[in-house]
Order: structure tokens, then sequence, then C-alpha cells
């Protein structure tokens, strides 16, 4: 059986009569078939009856019943072949027809709600069609895209990135081109039925024709020649009137032949725009497809970011804790002073009172409470300056927990220095060092980097400066000036760092120049590259010394190291490196 889309049933399965499809389909004894309705009609007006097809006559009207297993087949024909009713999906309580189908939002539209799709440039690219209810049908299972194209190996409809898997050397092209075609088809093979109805109908006229001549010169009786001539000019009349017949059935035949030409002819003519339009699709999907590859090459980096931030934000969490610790410590700290304020206050409070009974020693008192009151105060002092070492404790226990192994890089160090095997102690040297030459180097300034190099993070070091009277300790940015000597040790010249200057002149060279007074015996520097934070600590005293803050790297930064001159003997004590790590 041909299925349901079949042009050639198509055609087969509408009355000639209305040229709709069969409603109560029967059939005449010729073997023809008509809607029962429509039959009966034609046989009102007409006497006697015959078939409105071949015009074959019936000397008795026939009893017209309806074929059942006819009528089955046509019921079959329109269940499969009916229009379902689709509303808009945007409406509300009161919902329209929906007039098209867009497969890229996916939803359907009526007339009034599908105008943004007509107008707005970005949803024109939009692919659209009739309106439909199963949806789905027409969206690829597998990658969830637009059913776009017909594979016409397979006779199928495929997504684009179906013709990238299996279907990629298949013979595949837009569905409006398959669906055309097809119509092209249709509307032939209508029109080659209804050129077989004109031959079948020409060939019946003639076929009877003839077999009427034949019976009458066959048939044995005498007849005169008034007769023969009044028979003669009945025959000629009866041909003439079945060849009009005919041929007013051919006109009307060939009528529609030269309609579905002409629709024909739309079709093709409108080929060329649906081949724009398929152009335009195909150039729409390859720039999807970069843009896709585009998103999916972005996705790593935009992971390892991700993975950063969660970082981050851990340890975001972490310091926020500890803040908070320190926050409850120190409310619990004032609860405990505010607490001694209010018993200070009772007391307070008490002495008025007492007041007038103790007037003759009101005076010794207030001497008294003067003396109490400066004591309050160098206990205040005292406590303060106490909270900024615990404070300034935690802080440098808390760089300690960044601490890197540092060892010297031979190949900066100035020829006069003097490093040690493991690379974590240099002093000056009298005589120069046979070394070779090296861009990195420093031959002007005795000074040294290490081998380690950061450009993000926190790293800490500790360097024992026992015993010498003159020493330089920091952090310097690789492009350091490293053939000269520098006017100022600043960080606009790329280095951050603290000086001994003359045994017991400690500078730091920042904006205003710092001149500190202190002693240590061992220096931490703790670096924040994000934070542009370089600290410097005593580490025996668990002391700040001084910070810079608020500062830009955008190069590796590598620690920086000068034992300085010998000063014939005094400083020859070497800059040691202090291992924090096991």
């Amino acid at each position: 059986m041909a299925s349901s889309s079949d042009p050639a049933l198509n055609v087969e399965l509408r009355c000639s009569i209305c040229v709709k499809v069969f409603t109560d389909p029967v059939t005449t004894p010729c073997g023809h078939n008509f809607c029962r309705s429509c039959l009966s009609k034609c046989w009102t007006d007409t006497q006697p009856c015959f078939c409105p097809l071949c015009k074959e006559r019936f000397s008795k009207r026939p009893d017209l019943q309806i074929n059942t297993i006819f009528g089955k087949l046509v019921q079959h024909f329109k269940k499969f072949n009916q229009e379902p009713e689709v509303f808009c999906d945007v409406c509300g309580e009161r919902k329209q027809k929906a007039v098209k189908t867009c497969l890229t939002c996916p939803s359907s539209y009526c007339e009034t709600h599908l105008e943004p799709h007509l107008s707005v440039p970005r949803l024109k690219k939009h692919k659209l069609i009739n309106a439909v209810e199963n949806l789905e049908d027409y969206i690829c299972q597998k990658h969830e895209r637009p059913l776009e194209l017909f594979c016409r190996d397979d006779q199928t409809r495929v997504c684009l990135f179906c013709t990238e898997g299996e279907h990629r050397t298949h013979n595949t092209v837009p569905i409006e081109e398959e669906s055309r075609k097809k119509q092209v088809q249709q509307v032939q093979i209508q029109a080659g039925v209804q050129q077989k109805k004109i031959q079948e109908i020409e060939h019946s006229v003639l076929r009877k024709t003839l077999a009427s001549i034949d019976c009458f010169l066959t048939r044995p009786v005498h007849i005169s020649n008034g007769t023969i001539i009044g028979l003669g000019i009945l025959l000629v009349a009866v041909l003439l009137y079945t060849h009009t017949t005919a041929e007013d059935l051919i006109k009307e035949l060939q009528q529609d032949i030269t309609e579905l030409k002409r629709r024909n002819t739309e079709l093709e003519q409108e080929i060329p725009e649906m081949k724009r339009r398929n152009t335009e699709l195909e150039q729409d999907n390859t720039e999807m497809k970069r843009r896709n590859t585009e998103l999916e090459q972005e996705i790593p980096e935009m992971k390892r970011r991700n993975t950063e931030l969660e970082q981050d934000n851990t340890e975001m969490k972490r310091r926020n804790t500890e803040l908070q610790q320190d926050n409850t410590e120190m409310k619990r700290r004032n609860t405990e002073l505010e607490q001694d304020n209010t018993e200070m206050k009772r007391r307070n409070t008490e002495l008025e009172q007492d007041n007038t009974e103790l007037k003759r020693r009101n005076t010794e008192l207030e001497q008294d409470n003067t003396e109490m009151k400066r004591r309050n105060t160098e206990l205040e002092q005292d406590n303060t300056e106490l909270k900024r070492r615990n404070t300034l404790c935690d802080g440098l226990n808390w760089a300690q927990k960044f601490a890197v192994d540092v060892t010297l890089d031979p190949d900066t160090a100035h020829p006069y220095l003097i490093l040690s095997e493991d690379g974590e102690q240099v002093s000056y040297g009298d005589i120069r060092q046979n070394v070779p030459e090296n861009p990195k180097r420093f031959v002007k300034s005795p000074c040294v980097l290490a081998k380690q190099g950061f450009s993000s993070g926190r790293f800490y070091y500790e360097v024992q400066v026992k015993g010498k009277t003159r020493w330089e300790l920091g952090v310097a940015r690789e492009s350091i000036n490293r053939k000269g000597r520098w006017n100022t040790r600043r960080p606009e010249n790329g280095v951050w760092i603290l000086t001994l200057w003359k045994e017991n002149k400690y500078l730091i060279f920042d904006a205003p120049l710092v001149s500190l007074s202190l002693k240590p015996e061992k220096v931490g520097v703790f670096v924040d590259y994000e934070e542009g934070l370089v600290s410097f600590y005593d580490v025996e005293s668990r002391s700040h010394i001084y910070s810079f803050t608020g500062q830009t790297f955008t190069e590796k930064l590598y620690p920086f190291f000068s034992p300085d001159y010998n000063d014939e003997g005094k400083n020859s004590n070497p800059l040691i490196i202090s291992p924090l790590l096991d």
C-alpha cells in the first residue's frame, strides 16, 4: 500500500466532481467512484443517469451503496493528512491560533507575537515553519538541534551536527529544497493522472462510437432508404453530442493541467529564493560553529581561572576566620576593660559619697587620684604597646608560614663576592674572583640575587646579619640595572631594601627617606606579590621594622643581598641565609 503522503494516492482519493477527498464514497457500475452527495445531486438534474467521468449511460438508476472498504481507506488517509490545530505559546488566557513555529526558540506564535521574528534582525535568522503540534518531531533527539536538512541517501531529516557524524558522506540538502522538489513531483504526477484520464475518456468515446456503428451495420433487418437516412442523421447527432461532451470534459481537464503547470512554474520560480535562504542559513550555521569552537577553547582557561578563584576564596575564608578569632579576643579584652572601668566608677562614687566626711583628706586623695591617673595612663600606654607587639608578632608568625628555600645565584654575583658552596652565605673579598662574563652579573655594586624568582603569591626568608657594620637586604625586580651604579636605592629603580649604614644607622629608601633606630641580628623579609607588599621583621625580638605598601609588581622578584665592602676587616662577617624548611 502507498503511504498517505503519496501524490498519486492523494489524487485517486479525490472526487472528480467536487475535487475534494471522498465523503461517503459510492461506486458506479462502470467502476468509477464519487461522493454519494455529489453523484445524487448530479443525477437529480439529469435524465437518464450516466457516469460523470466516462459518460456511460444506465437504463435504470443504480442503487447506490457506500463502498465500505474504500471508505475505510479514505478515513485512514484523512487521519494521517489532517492538520492539527496549534495555539500560540505566548498568548495568555485566550490563546490565538498559531501560524508559525520557530525551531530555534522553540515555540509557536500567532500573527501578533510572530512580529518580532519578522522585524528584529537577530530573530529574523531563526528557523520558521508552518505551525506544528508535535514540535519534538522537528528537533534532533540526539543533538537537540532543528532538523533543517534532508538526507537523500537515508530518506530522513537530519540536523547540522548529524552531517558531521554518521551522515558525513551522505547527500544532504536543505529541507525546503527537498520539500519544493516533492511538491514539483506531486504537481507533475497530478498532471500525468489528469492527462491519463483525458486519454481514457477519448478512447472510451471512440470505442463506444465504433461499437454502435458496427452494431448498426451488422444488424440483419430490412430498412428503407428514408429510414436509413433518418438513422444516419440521428447517428451523426449522437456522435456530435458525444464528441461535444467529451470535448467539454477534456477542456476542463486541460484547464486543470494548465493550472497545475502554472503552480509548477511558481514553485520553480521560488527555488532561487529558497536557495538564497539556504545559503544564508548555511553561513549562519558556519558562524555558529566558529562561535562554539571559540567558546569551547575558552572553557579550559575559565576552569583554570575558576580553580584559582576557589583557592583564593579558601585562603580568604581562612584569613577571615583568623580575623574573627582575633576580633573575638579583642571583644573579650574590651569587656574586661569595661568591667574594670565600671569598678573604677563605683569606687569613684564611693569616694564622692565620702567626700564630705573626708574633706580633710580630700587634698591627699586628689593627689593620690592624680597619681593613679598617671599610672593608669602609663598602664594603658604599656597595654597599647603590648597590643602592637602582639599584633606584629602575629604578623611575623603568619609571614613565616610562607617560608621558601633560597640559595644564592653565582651567575649574578659581583666579581669580589665570595659565595659558600651551599649557596647560603656571601661575603666581600679583597681579591677579584675569576668568573665568566654573564649578562646577569652585577659589575659595579657588590650585590647578588637568589636563584629563585617569584611572579605571584607570597614568600618569606630570613638572613643573619650579626656582627656586620654595613649590609643591604630586600627584593629586586628582574630588569634591575646590573652593569652600572645606582644613584638611589628606591622602588622606582626596581629595589625594595633595608640598609645598615655606618654601623648603627638603618635606612629605608622610600619616599621620603626613613631612618630607623634598631639593631637586629636576624632580619625576616616577607613579600605579597598581589598585594604589592614588602615587609621587614626583627626575628629575635619578633617585631615589625617597616613595610613598603601599595606597590605594583609587573616582573619577577628575586631576593636581594649585599654584604657591602669589607671595610678593612670591620665588615668581614658574611650574610647567612637561615634555613626555615626541613
